[in-house]
Order: C-alpha cells, then structure tokens, then sequence
C-alpha cells in the first residue's frame, strides 16, 4: 500500500491511499462471500448459489459499497501508523479511483492537534488584571461578588484568545458548525418550526446564522484548546476517584449509569481538567 500526506498550514492534513488490486481483489472476494449468505437465487438454496450469479444478482456497485466498508477502516488505520498521524476527528473519505483490476485510490481528510504557542500567558494576565480593583469577600453583596468574578472570568478568556497563537484548523471548525446546525434544526422541530421559519421570526437568513456560528465555534474551540494547553502545562492530574465523585454527585441513575462508559469518564476527565486550570487562572 502506498500512501501520501499533504499538510496545510491550518493543520488540515490530506492523506491519498493507493491499494493494490491484489488487495481489492481478496476483498472483493470476501465481500461477495458475505453478501451470498443473504442473496436469494432461484434454484439454489439460500447462500449456496455460485458467486458469479451473486454477483450478477447484486450488481457490482453493491459488491463494492461492500468491499469499500471493509477496506476503507484498515487501510486509513494502516496509513495513520505508517505516517505517525494522530488524527482528533473521523475522516472526511472520498473515492479517487475504483477501476476494476487497477488499484484503488481513496482521499482521507482530518486534522491533528494544533500547535500552541501559550508564551508567558500568566505574565500577560497578571499585567491586563493588574489595574482591577480588589475586592474582599464580605465586603460586597454576594451578588455583586459574582458578578465581579464573572466579569474577571469573561476578561481571563478574551486576554487567552487575544494573546496565545493557535490556528484552528477549518476542518474541526466545520465540523463544530454542523453541530450547532443540527441542535438547532432539532430545537425548531420541537417548537414546530422550520429553521427557515425560525430564522425569518428573528430576521436572519441562513448565510447570517452560519457565519455567527463559524465565529461562536472558532472562538470556543480556540479557548477550549488553549485550556487544556494550560492544563498540561500546569501538569493539572484528575484521578480516577475525582470522575467518580462527580459522577456519583449525579442525581438521575439514567445519567449516572451512561458516564460509566470510558467516552464518558474521559469526558469527564477533561471538564474537570479545564476547571482546575480556571481555578488557577482566576488565582493569579
């Protein structure tokens, strides 16, 4: 298998997989096998018909819908070692070429990592937060309290985002957008709505919505990102007793018993890393 990797300067990376035909070939075999244990034929019992007949039955487009199923998830986990790529979300896969008795070629589209660059971020903060006034507890309404610590909180995060170099790359960006897209798709239906119907009640075209979400998605993926950033720069540990504590604080034993899967604890994991991390920024 031969494979080539173009990296953009976003941190898209663009992976073109070559398979041999050799390959395809014994995949394309087996795929045939698979759907002949579920093809009915006249005349033969079901699964035991010839596999040219098979094959004439499902058409080849089926046979290799089939092999692309099997072959795409091993070739791309192949090339990710192969290149040393350590990929934070699913592919985007297209197909190159799939001529018969030629090698195949597939298109797979994802992003890493990006790099970031925190500088003195606890420098730069402590000089922007230098002129608040200090407050001391006690002193002020609880309320105000708050809301002076929010106000702090609003301020540490534009600094991060106005001060540590991060280029997010458009894929995950895309990818974060569509998202926002579907809950909102999936908060107008319950509403009874079209979103063409909701966007007209609040004066929006489509175009308008989706460029206030790619800012919204940018920007929380941005400051997402440099948090865990300075968790790691801040060797911040979460231990397995912590998830624990959380999830057992949980009231509802539907939810409590869906964090027990490891997605859910590293979740978790992460959220509680990105509050310690605030907590000290808050501290400085």
């Amino acid at each position: 298998m031969i494979s080539a990797l173009n990296k953009q300067t976003d941190g898209t990376i663009e992976l073109t997989i070559t398979i041999p035909k050799k390959k395809v070939k014994v995949a394309y075999d087996l795929a045939l096998k698979r759907l002949a244990k579920d093809t009915e034929i006249n005349g033969f019992r079901k699964g035991k018909a010839p596999l040219k007949k098979v094959e004439e039955k499902v058409g080849k487009a089926k046979v290799h819908e089939e092999v692309l199923k099997f072959l795409v998830p091993e070739v791309y986990l192949e090339t990710l070692r192969e290149q040393k790529i350590q990929p934070i979300i699913n592919p985007q896969v297209s197909i190159t070429s799939i001529e018969e008795n030629k090698d195949w070629q597939i298109k797979a589209v994802t992003c890493e990592l990006p790099k970031i660059e925190l500088g003195d971020y606890q420098a730069e903060l402590k000089k922007a937060l230098a002129s608040e006034k200090i407050w001391v507890p006690g002193k002020d309404k609880e309320e105000k309290v708050q809301e002076k610590e929010s106000e702090r909180l609003r301020k540490i995060f534009q600094i991060l985002l106005e001060t540590v170099k991060i280029k997010i790359p458009e894929l995950l960006i895309q990818e974060e957008v569509n998202r926002m897209l579907s809950r909102l798709i999936d908060q107008t239906e319950r509403l009874g709505l079209t979103v063409e119907q909701y966007l007209a009640s609040i004066g929006k075209t489509s175009d308008q919505i989706r460029q206030e979400y790619r800012q919204q998605a940018e920007e929380s993926l941005r400051l997402e990102l440099i948090l865990s950033a300075i968790a790691d720069a801040e060797d911040i540990k979460i231990t397995e007793k912590e998830v624990q504590e959380m999830i057992n604080a949980t009231p509802d034993e539907k939810a409590k018993e869906a964090m027990q899967t490891p997605t859910q604890q590293a979740y978790i994991k992460q959220l509680l890393r990105k509050r310690k991390a605030i907590d000290k920024l808050t501290k400085l």
